[in-house]
């Protein structure tokens, strides 16, 4: 995800503070010169950067700082604050008229900032939130940009208004009003042209939509990946047509994360969300708070529990609390560890749901690396290739069994082996362990490592729980 090259290097500074004990003057504006080009490689603007860490340096050298018990923890606390207030400390969400009155969202953008696929992101939380949004086709230049709005409007369940490639946006706009009105739908997204580049005629389209019809919000879309490109882009937008909001997409790729640290400071323009991925339910509220926790090390684990409520339903709900009652009581068998599978990627998969504990001190490539999706694949198809008898009794895997397993999932015999014979191991260690959950001094994973020890299924294996 983006920031993690930024939250190793924050990290890294302020486990040398934490080491120094009592603090000088000299180790705070030491430790800030760190901070700066820190986030100057983030890619943050240079002028957010400098104030910044002025900011931050005057309120650490205080006297209540360093005077203070543990100064190293206030200097982190100070730090967060300021991270937070950088980003817009509140949390801002698209602003709906009143029931009754129909909203009219615009999205705008460069194309490839991810627009079209953001707009259906929208309507489908639109959706959720017991609203009728209905999507607008106005791209009538791009190739299939009308087919990959009725694609992704029919996967979340959201009409979509076109009126093919010929017509005028303007005119699309207002008919695309009537129709809403006639099928009492009360959210009207409108899907604007993008351009490589911001020309006089893409400006000159906006404006005559804008015009045509009564527009509440105008939410930018850019791409997180293009970093203080993306703020440039922000501040020539609200400059030509005025913006309420910006949607950060492509956060969970390489990014260096620069823009959502820069935009609100530059532009006095809220982020509403934050694009972490391909799927149509990939859209997260931008929490500052929560955003300076993850920068930080911190976790995430309020989000993590939103995810949990928004894709596991009642049935699953249900299912998890039985599978925690059966691995205490070792009785946790080979269809309650596809279960945990399958609950695990509703949430994104294993490494997005660590990534987001706190404590574990783990960057993206810390994650990949102990995490290999391959193995749990291959894991997996070993106990899909057992039969239903077998997965909820191991006793029957007779060597003619685990050799068919083998075959079934293109595994070696000693993979199957290897596999089961850690599996019993985890069910005994869980039945051992006391009431109060992990063993003293152990980690809530240790003991049931991978086919190499390690515990999230690493290079060579392991359970994913």
């Amino acid at each position: 995800m983006a920031f993690d090259s930024l939250t190793e290097k924050l990290n890294s500074i302020f486990r040398n503070l934490s080491g120094k004990g009592r603090l000088s003057e000299a180790d705070v504006k030491a430790a800030m010169k760190e901070v700066k080009m820190a986030l100057l490689e983030a890619d943050v603007n240079f002028r957010v950067v400098k104030q910044f860490v002025k900011t931050v340096e005057e309120r650490s050298i205080g006297q209540d700082v360093m005077n203070g018990l543990n100064p190293a923890q206030m200097v982190i606390k100070i730090v967060n604050e300021e991270l937070i207030s950088l980003m817009g400390s509140e949390t801002t969400e698209i602003r709906l008229q009143p029931a009754g009155t129909p909203t009219v969202i615009m999205m705008v953008g460069l194309q490839g900032a991810g627009k079209t696929t953001t707009a259906a992101k929208i309507a489908g939380k639109m959706k959720s939130w017991g609203r009728k949004p209905l999507l607008v086709a106005l791209d009538v230049y791009r190739p299939a940009a009308i087919k990959q709005l009725q694609v992704n409007g029919e996967k979340v369940g959201v009409e979509v208004f076109s009126m093919g490639d010929t017509a005028k946006p303007e005119d699309i706009a207002r008919a695309a009003m009537d129709h809403a009105a006639a099928n009492r739908e009360n959210v009207i997204i409108l899907d604007t042209a993008g351009r490589l580049q911001i020309d006089v005629d893409m400006m000159n389209e906006v404006a005559r939509i804008k015009k045509a019809v009564p527009v509440h919000q105008t939410i930018l879309i850019v791409d997180a990946m293009t970093g203080q490109e993306a703020v440039s882009v922000a501040k020539t937008f609200d400059a030509k047509i005025g913006i309420d909001g910006v949607v950060l997409s492509k956060m969970d790729g390489d990014t260096r994360g620069g823009a959502a640290l820069s935009i609100k400071a530059i532009t006095g323009k809220p982020i509403l969300y934050v694009g972490m991925g391909e799927k149509l339910s990939d859209l997260e509220q931008f929490y500052p708070d929560r955003m300076a926790s993850r920068i930080l090390g911190m976790g995430d684990v309020l989000t993590l529990i939103e995810k949990a409520q928004q894709n596991l339903d009642k049935e699953d709900e249900e299912k998890g609390r039985d599978m925690a009652s059966r691995l205490k009581k070792g009785k946790f068998d080979f269809n309650d560890y596809l279960e945990s599978m399958k609950q695990m990627r509703k949430m994104g998969g294993l490494s997005s749901m660590l990534g987001m504990l706190p404590g574990l001190g783990m960057s993206k490539a810390d994650l990949e690396g102990a995490i290999d999706e391959k193995q749990l694949r291959r894991t997996e198809a070993i106990i899909l290739s057992m039969t239903p008898e077998e997965r909820a009794n191991p006793k029957l895997l007779t060597p003619q069994r685990k050799f068919r397993i083998a075959r079934g999932s293109g595994n070696s015999i000693a993979d199957v082996n290897r596999f089961i014979k850690q599996f019993t191991q985890m069910q005994k260690m869980m039945k051992s362990m006391p009431k109060g959950g992990r063993r003293r001094g152990g980690s809530p994973f240790g003991g049931f490592g991978g086919m190499g020890g390690n515990p999230f299924g690493g290079r060579r294996g392991g359970f994913p729980f």
